[in-house]
């Protein structure tokens, strides 16, 4: 039988104990993106970053760019089509290649320039 006592000590260290360290805060260094104009609605982003967790983040901050420069071209909307990443001493360098139109495109990999970038301001993240 456990005793009421030795129920309250164990709550009690349960308490006590020293919080879990903190998780690091986020702090992306957007280092810059170039568009290159494969073809009328074909284009290429490469783009530089330090401080990514991961490529998620790296992706991101290419549709970021994709979609304002769809937006500049008259465009609603992009399809991504392929992303070469690569990162070296905490650098992460990317190439993307998207196709962009005034209507929702087919396929699974679409992006809505507008929401896009709405998100991307309201995130931080630069879309030039």
């Amino acid at each position: 039988m456990i005793r009421p006592a030795l129920i309250s000590l164990a709550l009690a260290a349960a308490c006590t104990q020293e919080p879990q360290e903190e998780v690091s805060q986020f702090a992306p260094d957007y280092l810059g993106i170039e568009t290159v104009s494969l073809d009328s609605d074909l284009v290429q982003i490469d783009l530089r970053m330090r401080g990514a967790r991961d490529a998620a983040d790296v992706d991101r901050y290419g549709k970021c760019a994709v979609a304002e420069y769809a937006l500049s071209q008259g465009y609603g909307f992009a399809r991504h089509l392929r992303t070469n990443l690569d990162e070296k001493g905490g650098v992460w360098t990317a190439d993307a290649v998207y196709t962009i139109s005034p209507t929702l495109p087919r396929g699974l990999n679409t992006i809505d320039a507008e929401v896009m970038v709405a998100d991307c301001a309201e995130n931080g993240i630069p879309t030039v």
